[in-house]
């Protein structure tokens, strides 16, 4: 396995023709003797930038860790020792003591070059986890690719195959410190079997290195990832950014944060590439994948979550902050599948879910299967507009729909359609939930739900339900069991103390507020 060593500043050889014992008539004719003229390559080091030793390496300016190059010359490759020769590892020779190359004219020759040493030159891959310095420093490797090399100035200039990216972080509003970021470097090409993401390297004062493969990143593609306290950030580049080989690039992001003398030869620092400051987005979540559970704080959240859970309906949610999704779309969750995970309110509110127009069911959930849990949430100033079912949180209940409420407005136009409050259909649990809004439309209709019957091995249960409306026909609708559910007027002191009773295992119970009824832990 080729391992690779990045150089923080541009590196370069010469080639020197080592002359004693050469005859005037021998350098006139212009030819050389074989066997006695070697090439040998003499560095005298890499100048290198200040950093402490503990992390010194070719990645800072040394030859640290290099123990051989390869050597290209007419299609053959040989591989040159390394012998450093100083202490501070800044100068070294590069040699070969058996079958050298050897000058047999003073004619110019072309030279390609690459370390570390392989058989022909390696294709640019780096690591996908370059956290520690050894990591980092085996990502990159130096190329010298088919230079002229002159017998009487023999200079051999090498530079980086890959492009290093240098994200300084910052705090901003509402950030006290951001030392113990986890960042990485995303969006990235996979050509070649590059990672598409990168875990970077700490080097220190809040600053984050990674080396990346050349390639073009698309202007408003999520680029730097901050993961900082639980919560996750992203930095969008404003404009493409065009990672070429050699160069370094540098992003100072808020989370709301001359080269050296070589036998002639100059050794240069990286090329600039540019870079930016921002500030990093806020995802609104955090994902834990051992309990497959979205932590939600935002309606940007909620969204990830929502598209998320549309392909795979058994993952968890929980609501870590109010949410408002006024303005936003939203497709019910579980349409071609049921949901099968947790749903966890944990209390809060999602304000101005709209859904309109819907030509399918409309609801939060559409539909809830037998596994699938959804509690402690309210949903506030709703608004459903239609042409078929609709249900405050779900259009179909197979689950358990536990402490939930809903207000608003659900408006249908078909005279057939089941409408609920809480839900359209009923074939599960609904235990302390109710709903104060308008009802408007459709041939069944319920404060609780549309619907609640059996169905084979389903069996709709309804308990300690309450809703308050004079814009609903009737209590639960259309001639089904309208056990469980109760109407109230103005008072709702039963109805807390009611609900409450049956909340015995829930975390969470219903209180008196100062905007309506509130969920409380207990």
């Amino acid at each position: 396995m080729n391992i690779r060593h990045p150089l923080h500043i541009l590196s370069a050889v010469a080639l020197l023709f080592i002359t004693a014992g050469c005859t005037q008539d021998e350098l006139s004719n212009g030819t050389l003797p074989e066997g006695e003229y070697p090439l040998i390559i003499n560095a005298t080091g890499l100048q290198a930038v200040a950093t402490p030793a503990s992390t010194r390496a070719t990645v800072d300016g040394n030859w640290d860790g290099v123990t051989s190059v390869a050597l290209s010359v007419g299609g053959t490759v040989k591989e040159y020792s390394v012998t450093t020769t100083d202490t501070e590892k800044k100068t070294a020779t590069l040699s070969r003591n058996s079958d050298p190359f050897w000058w047999t004219s003073r004619n110019p020759i072309t030279v390609s070059a690459w370390w570390p040493y392989a058989t022909t030159m390696p294709d640019v891959v780096v690591k996908s986890d370059q956290r520690t310095q050894a990591d980092f420093v085996a990502s990159d490797f130096i190329s010298a690719e088919n230079q002229t090399v002159q017998f009487d100035n023999p200079n051999l200039t090498f530079s980086h195959s890959t492009a290093r990216i240098t994200v300084n972080l910052e705090k901003g509003n509402g950030i006290t410190n951001v030392t113990g970021a986890d960042v990485y470097v995303t969006g990235l090409s996979t050509d070649g079997g590059n990672p598409a993401s990168i875990s970077t390297y700490a080097s220190g004062n809040d600053t984050y290195e990674a080396l990346a493969a050349p390639q073009t990143v698309k202007a408003n593609t999520p680029f730097i990832e901050v993961d900082l306290n639980g919560s996750t950030f992203y930095f969008r580049p404003q404009s493409d950014v065009v990672l070429t080989a050699n160069s370094r690039y540098t992003y100072t992001v808020r989370v709301t944060a001359k080269g050296l003398e070589l036998a002639g030869c100059t050794i240069t620092g990286w090329t600039e590439g540019g870079g930016e400051s921002g500030t990093a987005e806020d995802l609104g979540f955090t994902y834990n994948p051992n309990t497959r559970t979205y932590s939600v704080y935002t309606s940007d959240g909620l969204t990830e979550w929502a598209k998320a859970a549309q392909s795979d309906p058994s993952l968890n949610c929980t609501l870590t902050d109010n949410i408002n999704m006024t303005g936003k779309d939203w497709t019910p969750i579980g349409m071609s599948r049921g949901y099968t995970g947790t749903f966890d309110g944990q209390g809060h509110t999602i304000t101005g879910l709209n859904i309109s127009p819907s030509e399918d069911a409309a609801a939060l959930f559409y539909n809830i299967n037998g596994d699938g849990k959804v509690m402690n949430l309210q949903l506030k100033n709703v608004t459903y507009d239609g042409v078929t079912a609709m249900g405050g949180i779900a259009h179909s209940n197979s689950g358990t729909i536990t402490a939930c409420s809903v207000t608003g407005t659900l408006t249908t136009t078909s005279n057939a359609a089941a409408v609920g409050g809480i839900a359209a259909s009923n074939l599960g649990n609904i235990t302390a939930c109710w709903f104060n809004g308008t009802i408007s439309g459709g041939g069944i209709i319920g404060g609780v739900a549309g619907s609640n019957t059996n169905a084979g091995s389903y069996i709709g249960k309804i308990t300690a339900c309450y809703w308050s409306s004079e814009e609903i026909s009737n209590g639960v609708g259309g001639g089904y069991d309208t056990s469980g559910t109760t109407k109230v007027d103005n008072d709702w002191t039963d109805a807390i103390n009611g609900m409450n009773a049956a909340l015995t295992d829930n975390a969470y119970q219903w209180r008196s507020g100062t905007d309506g009824l509130e969920l409380k832990r207990k």
